[in-house]
């Protein structure tokens, strides 16, 4: 038994570890990895290259409003193996404010491709945010599932 709230989800991809990490380790191509239309454009064009790192997204929501942005703070970079990090806000000080959800992916060679763990845990969510947008998570697990194939077609 586990108190982690959380989807995890795998799919090999055919690429190298290298290709795929190249993909999440530039926030310019985060919108080419969902399913639909959430993440648009990246504020900070920059690769991410460690922890501690912080690069923000245009996103857009209809239930949150419109148009926001996405401050990320890196959590997890190993070069060709994970990356994470825990989306949020910048307080007025310009300190990073996490909503208490993160994304990670865990990459393994796996013959000629990939294979590509998906861990999106909402764990730390405040239960004032989960009532605002009327629960957690946002999304049915199946948008981990289509994340990774946008994943796989943007590598190619």
């Amino acid at each position: 038994m586990t108190d982690r709230e959380c989807f995890v989800v795998t799919r090999t991809i055919d690429a190298t570890p290298a290709e795929v990490f190249a993909v999440l380790a530039d926030p310019t191509r985060h919108k080419d990895t969902e399913p639909g239309d959430w993440v648009r454009d990246a504020v900070d064009t920059e690769p991410i290259t460690g922890t501690g790192q912080i690069f923000a997204v245009n996103m857009f929501l209809e239930f949150a409003g419109g148009h926001y942005v996405m401050h990320n703070l890196v959590n997890v970079f190993e070069k060709d193996r994970a990356i994470g990090w825990l989306p949020g806000q910048l307080d007025d000080a310009g300190n990073h404010d996490p909503g208490g959800w993160s994304w990670r992916y865990d990459l393994a060679p796996n013959g000629d491709g990939t294979e590509v763990t998906l861990t999106y845990d909402w764990t730390g969510t405040p239960q004032s945010f989960r009532d605002e947008i009327g629960g957690m998570p946002p999304f049915p697990e199946q948008f981990l599932v289509e994340s990774l194939e946008a994943l796989a077609r943007s590598v190619k």
